[in-house]
């Protein structure tokens, strides 16, 4: 039996607040600088890679460090944010972003670039948790929060399509200096935020999940290193790691089932909502983030493209992305969230199926057509999870609701990187073979996904 579904209510905004609209400014602008920073290296991992000297796994990891700081740190900065404050976390996570840009934009060697990046999706988790509770606080009214909570999925995509094009802009020092200039953003944005943001947090204060967060990111962790070095083939470490990541991800069911304040409260999967929401970011993390953020690295070494030429043509995705998720709120009028999500995830798999074959012509415009349909089906996904998020959970877990939903996406987006590196490694030396078997398992499990929500909806409606 799941519990009567919940909408998140707030308290009432003080006499002093401030006007919604600039909450939702700025915290859309802080999650614009997320995705952008997020998919800097997309199109220049090339580049990157002559630089620092990276290897295979240290490219995978390059992709992968901000997707794992995100996925380990999201629930507990939800958390965080619902007790000691949503906009002290904001403006916090914007300093310690800033700070590990610049480490990124200076680092010498592999390991210290990978570590900022780690560090770089902690930070981005406390920004996407408590930027989407900072909009539900302001924006009580249902109609007013689908509007907000649309236009803040729509900068995910608008960060996916900026942030490999600002990357790959030539310029004095090469990729390193985006870094810079996105650490001057953070600033920027930390600045206005602590002027125009109002405070709001939980009624009730918890402990901090330290135990929690261990087991997770340590498990998370493991799961991913396993995930790389099966592209070699199945060894001992790689057993090893995948042994050890059940453990450890075990380890976090039983402490968050039975501690008394926990990051994720399990009572929440009797929601069919928020089950929905979750796996439906889980899917999209791993079908349409994961494979598309390799794609463009696919591109360059088939059709020998430069660094902004790729970016401009993985922008065509994205961009379509961000302009269809802005108009999802009026689609979300007649359409259960469910629906949306399954036909934007079935979208997926029919664009991303379209792209098989371009290797093998060698030619870029045969990529346009499934670009475009690939962009619409992220669009709708993107421009609805964030309302089934918070809608999801009870007005106390405003940011827990949040965290589930960004630490599935961003889980599924490491998975999915990791597991488009292996099926390309495993497919043979046959670059144009290896990149059509790596696009079919991606549909596949698109198509998969929409069928999945399909069998999630729930009947009531």
């Amino acid at each position: 039996m799941s519990l009567p579904p919940a909408t998140l209510q707030t308290a009432a905004p003080a006499a002093t607040s401030r006007p919604p609209r600039a909450t939702l400014l700025v915290a859309s602008a802080a999650t614009l600088l997320v995705l952008m920073n997020y998919t800097a290296p997309l199109a220049t991992l090339r580049d990157i890679s002559a630089s620092l000297d990276l290897g295979h796994a240290a490219q995978t990891w390059t992709l992968n460090g901000v997707p794992l700081g995100l996925a380990a740190l999201s629930l507990a900065a939800g958390s965080v944010a619902d007790d000691v404050g949503r906009k002290r976390v904001f403006v916090t996570g914007l300093g310690v972003l800033a700070a590990a840009m610049v480490a990124g934009a200076l680092a010498p060697t592999a390991t210290v670039f990978v570590v900022a990046r780690v560090v770089q999706g902690a930070a981005s988790a406390a920004l996407l948790a408590s930027s989407l509770g900072l909009i539900a606080h302001a924006h009580p009214d249902g109609h007013a929060r689908l509007r907000a909570t649309t236009v803040w999925g729509a900068m995910v995509s608008a960060g996916i399509a900026v942030g490999p094009i600002v990357a790959a802009t030539p310029a004095p020092g090469g990729w390193r200096t985006a870094y810079g200039v996105f650490a001057l953003l953070a600033l920027v944005i930390a600045g206005i935020g602590a002027v125009v943001l109002d405070e709001s947090r939980a009624a009730v204060r918890r402990r901090f999940d330290g135990l929690g967060v261990a087991t997770l990111g340590l498990g998370l962790a493991a799961l991913f290193t396993a995930l790389i070095q099966v592209r070699d083939g199945v060894s001992a470490p790689a057993v090893g790691f995948a042994v050890a990541a059940v453990v450890l991800l075990g380890a976090f069911v039983a402490v968050e089932r039975r501690g008394r304040e926990p990051m994720l409260d399990l009572r929440l999967f009797a929601r069919r909502d928020f089950v929905a929401a979750t796996v439906g970011a889980l899917l999209t993390g791993i079908a349409v983030i994961g494979f598309f953020s390799y794609l463009p690295t696919l591109i360059q070494q088939g059709l020998g493209l430069s660094a902004l030429s790729t970016a401009l043509l993985s922008s065509l995705w994205a961009g379509i992305a961000f302009v269809v998720a802005l108009e999802v709120r009026r689609l979300a009028r007649h359409w259960p969230g469910w629906a949306i999500v399954a036909t934007g995830l079935g979208l997926s798999a029919v664009g991303t199926a379209a792209l098989l074959g371009f290797l093998e012509a060698g030619s870029w415009q045969r990529l346009l057509p499934g670009l475009v349909v690939a962009g619409v089906g992220s669009g709708l996904v993107n421009g609805i999870l964030p309302k089934l998020a918070v809608d999801g959970v009870p007005a106390r877990s405003a940011a827990m609701g949040s965290g589930a939903n960004s630490a599935a996406r961003y889980i599924g987006a490491a998975v999915g990187v990791a597991v488009a590196v292996a099926v390309v490694g495993a497919a043979g030396p046959d670059l144009a073979r290896a990149t059509d078997v790596m696009l079919g398992v991606g549909a596949g499990l698109a198509a998969a996904g929409a069928l999945l929500m399909v069998l999630l909806r729930d009947r009531r409606r």
